[in-house]
C-alpha cells in the first residue's frame, strides 16, 4: 500500500446543540450539547478496511455521516486524498466562524487544497443501513444505479452508461443485469436491494466506501454473501472501506484494523487480529466476552456491564467508562486517560494498562 493514507481524521468533533428555552435566550445561556463525537482520530490506507465498533449511540454513524458531508462537523480536520474536506472549513473560509475558533489542523494542513462536496461524492460513497429507505421506490433499478453518473455528468453516451450500469450490477452479484434494469425496489428481496445500493455506490468507481451497518437489516443467511461481496470489491478495485458495525463477530473476517468506540471516543485501536487476540481496554474485553463462538471450550467468561451508558449531555469526569467499568479504581474518576502504545500499531486509553 502507498505510504500516504487515503483518509486522515484528526480530533474530529461533532456536537448537537439542543433547542434553548426562552429563559435561556433571555439569560444568554450557552445551549446544552450532545457530544456525539468528541475528539476522534484515525487514518485509512488505500485498499484497507477499518472497522469502527461499539454500542448503539457511541457515535459510529455520526462519524460516517460527517465523513461523507451529511453532517457538519463542529471541529477537527478531515483529509481525503491529501485535500481538506468538511463543512467546518467551508464555513470558516466564508467568515461564518471566527478565525480563532476555527483554526484547526497544522499549518501545513491549513494550506492544503480544498475539495468540494460534489468532488468528494464522486470519489467517496456511502452504503446505508436500511437499503429500502435509501432507494427511490418510483425509479427503476437502472435509473437508480445510473443516477450518480447523471449527477456528475459522466459517460454521456447512452451505450457507455448502459455498459457501466451493467458492470456495476453484475459486480454486485445481480446477474444477468438486464433482468433487473426495469424492475423496482419493492420487487426485490432485502439482499437484492442491498446489492443495488452497493452497485449504485460502486458505479462511480470510488476510492472510499463508507458502509454503515450494511448487513444488520438482512437475514443471517444473506449477511455472509454481502460481506463476501464487499471483500471481493475491496480486493478487485482496491477501494478503502470504513465499516461501521456493532457486531464483533464479522470484524475478524472482514477488517484489517479495528477501532472500538465508547461515548464519542475511540478507546482502543489496532490491527484486528492483535486487538481480538490481546484486548487491553475493559470495554473491549466486555464486548468480546459475549461474542458467540462455535467451540464451547473456547468460550470466554462473560463480562456483563452494570448500569446504563452515561448521558452524553452530562459526561462523567475522568475516564468515561469508569461508571460501568468492573476494574475501575479511584484514579479513573479523576484522570482522562491518554492513548498509550501496547504493541505495534495497537493503542488504548486506560490508566490500568502498562505501555509497551
Amino acid at each position: 500500500m502507498p505510504d500516504s493514507p487515503l483518509l486522515i481524521v484528526e480530533n474530529l468533533v461533532k456536537h448537537f446543540p439542543l433547542n434553548s428555552s426562552l429563559l435561556d435566550l433571555l439569560l444568554r445561556r450557552e445551549p446544552d450539547v450532545v457530544r456525539a463525537v468528541d475528539g476522534v482520530s484515525f487514518s485509512l490506507a488505500r485498499g484497507e478496511v477499518l472497522a469502527i465498533v461499539g454500542e448503539s449511540g457511541c457515535g459510529k454513524t455520526t462519524i460516517a455521516r460527517t465523513l461523507i458531508g451529511l453532517e457538519e462537523e463542529t471541529d477537527g480536520t478531515i483529509l481525503f486524498g491529501g485535500q481538506r474536506i468538511g463543512t467546518h472549513e467551508r464555513r470558516l473560509r466564508a467568515g461564518l466562524i471566527p478565525l480563532e475558533a476555527g483554526a484547526v489542523g497544522t499549518r501545513e494542513q491549513q494550506t492544503l487544497p480544498r475539495m468540494s462536496l460534489k468532488h468528494l461524492r464522486q470519489h467517496a460513497q456511502m452504503i446505508f443501513q436500511d437499503p429500502y429507505e435509501s432507494l427511490n421506490p418510483r425509479a427503476t433499478i437502472f435509473e437508480i444505479v445510473a443516477e450518480p453518473l447523471v449527477v456528475h455528468g459522466l459517460l454521456r453516451k447512452r451505450e457507455e452508461r448502459i455498459a457501466r450500469v451493467k458492470s456495476a450490477l453484475e459486480d454486485a452479484g445481480l446477474r444477468p443485469a438486464e433482468d433487473y434494469f426495469l424492475r423496482y425496489p419493492h420487487e426485490l428481496s432485502g439482499g437484492q436491494r442491498q446489492r443495488v445500493v452497493i452497485a449504485g455506490a460502486m458505479v462511480l468507481e470510488p476510492e472510499l466506501l463508507i458502509a454503515d451497518e450494511p448487513v444488520s437489516m438482512l437475514d443471517v443467511s444473506i449477511r455472509a454473501e454481502i460481506l463476501n461481496l464487499l471483500k471481493e470489491l475491496q480486493k478487485k478495485r482496491g477501494v478503502g472501506i470504513v465499516f461501521i458495525t456493532h457486531d464483533l463477530g464479522t470484524v475478524a473476517y472482514f477488517a484489517d484494523r479495528l477501532a472500538v468506540m465508547y461515548l464519542g471516543r475511540i478507546v482502543e485501536s489496532g490491527p484486528t487480529a492483535e486487538v481480538l487476540r490481546n484486548p487491553q481496554h475493559p470495554y473491549t474485553k466486555a464486548l468480546l466476552s459475549v461474542v458467540p463462538v462455535p467451540n464451547p471450550r473456547l468460550r470466554r467468561e462473560r463480562i456483563i456491564l452494570q448500569g446504563e451508558t452515561p448521558n452524553p449531555l452530562n459526561l462523567p469526569g475522568g475516564c468515561r467508562f469508569h461508571p460501568r467499568c468492573p476494574v475501575a479504581v479511584a484514579a479513573c474518576k479523576q484522570s482522562d486517560p491518554a492513548y498509550i502504545r501496547v504493541a505495534e500499531g495497537h493503542e488504548t486509553a486506560c490508566l490500568l494498562v502498562q505501555p509497551a
